[in-house]
């Protein structure tokens, strides 16, 4: 046999070897197990009826998540269908699996006259290590990435409302010490000529919402070391309504404090008394809230046409026009605000209110101490004397700032 043939049976044995070791490694009951470690002490359970392997795909066969009621304070577990599942890119080393990418059967439900179909649903990069360690980012399932494709809702055979997308991305640093999350629903549009009632199809039409299309968007990251979570943006933008955008930051949220939280809830899930059990998870919660400190939050809005039309939407109920109702707007808020009790705040909101009612661009509330609050101090304040947790939190109110 010459050298150039034995290479190749070499060559061809050696690749069919690997190729049956890979078969043989991959276990889909494993990767059920490997998931379970993760999810299974926040209340989540995954279920299979079976699984196949076909080189580096794994195929889960009636795939069911159940949700404890421990996880969502109700009196049942919540237990989703998930059809199929087929993981690709699927690696093993000692017990340990690598999945590039998941991906879900379709969503087709239909109820009564009424249907949600949603389609592409997969997330890409996973980790299910063997034996996960509490308190280490190794013990969070967080995916690299997120989809959903087409979602569409129906009603007696009408389209109601769509999404074009769902993203999701999150990205770990290169030294691992911060995850950046930028998360987006695009596309969204909901057809609501149909209101069911006469009086809310007159405030449809009056405010130009027949048809209501937009976006959803988010930006958040989150430091490993101090538990640092900021959400820096959370904004619905809407086409001739507005924008409105949401963001917070807390601290003390770190790995740890996940443990904990974690532990508490398998205790309450693993309690035979269900409501003992969820009297000390109450507990456990009220005792974990010591570590976290609110650091500031702002909502603002920002007008693109819907409060000049609720003005005058408003104003033709009362006989008037748009104009006329927004003084007596400003003339009423300040009586309407003396039960606030906090005369600094309530001159604050009157004059911003004014401002905006005179030329609606935009309106903020942010409410950003000087350092950090332990929560339970804020929860004492707002218990103890409301009145001063605006001072406590620094509430400031604008109208119209850049």
């Amino acid at each position: 046999m010459n050298r150039q043939r034995l290479l190749g049976l070499l060559l061809a044995g050696a690749s069919f070897t690997a190729l049956a070791h890979n078969a043989y490694a991959l276990d889909g009951q494993e990767i059920v197990t490997n998931f379970n470690k993760l999810t299974s002490a926040s209340g989540l359970t995954l279920s299979v009826d079976g699984s196949s392997v076909d080189g580096d795909t794994v195929t889960l066969t009636g795939a069911t998540i159940t949700i404890s009621a421990a996880a969502t304070q109700e009196p049942n577990d919540t237990i989703l269908p998930l059809g199929d599942v087929t993981l690709e890119g699927v690696t093993e080393e000692e017990g340990d699996y690598s999945i590039e990418k998941a991906s879900f059967a379709d969503i087709n439900l239909t109820e009564k006259d009424g249907g949600v179909t949603a389609k592409d649903i997969y997330a890409e990069g996973f980790y299910l290590p063997a034996n996960p360690e509490p308190g280490s980012l190794d013990s969070l399932l967080i995916a690299q990435s997120f989809h959903i494709g087409a979602i569409a809702v129906t009603d007696k055979g009408k389209q109601v409302a769509s999404i074009d997308e769902v993203t999701a991305n999150y990205t770990l640093s290169d030294d691992e010490t911060k995850i950046d999350l930028d998360a987006s629903v695009t596309g969204i549009k909901v057809d609501a000529s149909s209101a069911p009632d006469p009086k809310a199809q007159d405030t449809v039409k009056a405010l130009g919402l027949e048809t209501i299309s937009g976006d959803i968007t988010m930006k958040a990251d989150w430091t490993l070391a101090d538990g640092k979570m900021n959400l820096t943006e959370y904004a619905f933008d809407f086409e001739n309504i507005g924008r409105l955008n949401i963001t917070f930051s807390l601290s003390g949220y770190t790995l740890d404090f996940v443990k904990n939280l974690q532990e508490a809830l398998k205790a309450a899930e693993e309690n035979p008394n269900k409501e003992a059990g969820q009297q000390a998870l109450g507990m456990s919660m009220l005792g974990l809230m010591q570590q976290l400190s609110y650091n500031g939050a702002s909502i603002r809005f920002e007008d693109a046409g819907i409060t000049a039309k609720a003005l005058e939407y408003a104003g033709k109920q009362q006989g008037v026009d748009g104009a006329q109702f927004a003084q007596s707007l400003k003339g009423m808020a300040p009586m309407m605000l003396t039960q606030l009790n906090a005369p600094d705040l309530q001159a604050q909101i009157s004059s911003a209110i004014n401002a905006y009612l005179d030329n609606p661009k935009s309106l903020e509330i942010s409410a950003t101490p000087g350092q950090p609050l332990p929560v339970p101090q804020i929860m004492g304040a707002a218990m103890g004397n409301p009145a001063d947790l605006a001072k406590t939190l620094n509430v400031q109110v604008k109208a119209n700032a850049e």
